[in-house]
């Protein structure tokens, strides 16, 4: 891991009056760089070349004589071959030589290469890169094992499908479409033989990934996609904030729900088995008397951070629950850096981060005040490493 010291120097060098915010052109970089507008700092798409109209025609920055927007928020994409290429020296050089501070995302560390990130990608980043690798289930100490730390509820894992004895959901890749999800159900272990059966005939799923997949229990309740913010600069009110609340579409489920049960039963047998690829996000609220526990679920996450991943969680992150009939949470899933559904939060914000903040409050927008109260402050070096 790249020292913290190092990134500090690097930042040392950084005009503070031409820091501009950048994210991988994918999952989330709208709302970042939206956010980063709002605050008036310049942006940067890093995009991957066919994959950059959104980023370099369809949102980009339209600026007066005075230099105010007018129209969009992506003030420069710079096209690469692949995603990949972010991580090249001569990208990197750039970005020092121009201010650039970089804000992770799903994408970042799905395309590029975690140990590169970790150890030669010498930006500073706006959060915690040394948790960006709790992300990965596969991992000796990922998430799951940072909520055991921490004394938070998460499903039950099931060690040998021969042990299932209820309705559990077994999380592996998709074998073709590597980076979304080839997530199956089974309420026994004759169900989960049959079902993984015919994935693996179909091409969905690979038996080596089946071999390492994680089987848990699965929680009937609705989903909600916390999406908090700790800021550790924060000296006048909570340190930490939620922001906003989500949820997911997700397909070929939610076209499955949509048909009546008996119209289920006429499908073919490679449409039957609905798929997990996440395609799009809503907005949420929680009741109020719930309120209370979600921020028991960060306050104790953010604590375990601290203690397991010195410096800890820094700026956004979102816990990923199902609540049961007794509305009790459990977290099924982590992610250290900003959500994938936090462009619901585009422009207008969220009723919560609106309302503790008094103006429209996006995540993208309270990462880019973050950096301005830290550049203001002086502790800008407290918000990377």
């Amino acid at each position: 891991m790249i020292e913290r010291e190092a990134v500090l120097e690097i930042l040392e060098g950084y005009d503070p009056s031409k820091i501009q915010i950048a994210a991988i052109g994918s999952h989330s970089a709208l709302d970042v760089c939206d956010g980063a507008a709002e605050e008036g700092f310049r942006t940067l798409a890093v995009c991957e070349e066919g994959r950059e109209a959104p980023y370099a025609r369809y949102f980009r920055a339209v600026r007066g004589g005075d230099g105010r927007l007018v129209r969009g928020m992506v003030d420069e994409a710079l096209v690469l071959p692949k995603f990949k290429d972010v991580l090249s020296e001569k990208v990197q050089a750039r970005f020092r030589r121009e201010s650039v501070l970089f804000v992770p995302n799903r994408s970042f560390t799905s395309y590029c290469d975690l140990k590169e990130i970790e150890d030669a990608f010498r930006v500073p980043l706006v959060g915690s890169r040394n948790l960006l690798r709790t992300e990965e289930r596969e991992e000796e100490r990922s998430y799951y094992w940072l909520l055991e730390k921490a004394g938070l509820p998460f499903p039950e894992k099931i060690e040998d499908p021969e042990d299932i004895d209820g309705l559990v959901i077994v999380k592996l890749h998709h074998k073709v479409k590597k980076l979304e999800r080839g997530f199956f159900t089974a309420a026994s272990a004759k169900e989960y033989q049959e079902k993984s059966g015919k994935l693996l005939r179909q091409g969905v799923i690979s038996k080596e990934d089946l071999g390492t997949a994680r089987i848990e229990r699965y929680i009937i309740g609705p989903i909600f996609n916390f999406d908090f913010f700790y800021s550790p600069i924060e000296e006048r009110g909570e340190k930490i904030e939620l922001l906003g609340i989500d949820w997911r579409f997700e397909t070929s489920l939610d076209g499955h729900v949509r048909l009546p049960a008996e119209q289920q039963l006429t499908l073919s047998e490679d449409q039957r088995i609905p798929e997990y690829t996440v395609v799009g996000h809503n907005s949420a609220t929680l009741r109020e008397s719930s309120l209370r526990e979600a921020f028991v679920l960060a306050e104790k996450y953010v604590k375990a951070t601290q203690e397991h991943y010195a410096p800890g969680i820094i700026g956004p992150f979102t816990l990923q629950t199902a609540v049961d009939k007794d509305l009790h949470f459990y977290i099924y899933d982590v992610a250290p850096r900003i959500g994938g559904g936090t462009n619901v939060h585009v422009s207008v914000g969220h009723p919560y981060g609106n309302s503790l903040w008094r103006r429209p409050m996006s995540t993208g927008r309270r990462v880019a005040m973050e950096i301005r109260r830290g550049i203001e402050s002086g502790r800008l070096k407290d918000l990377v490493t």
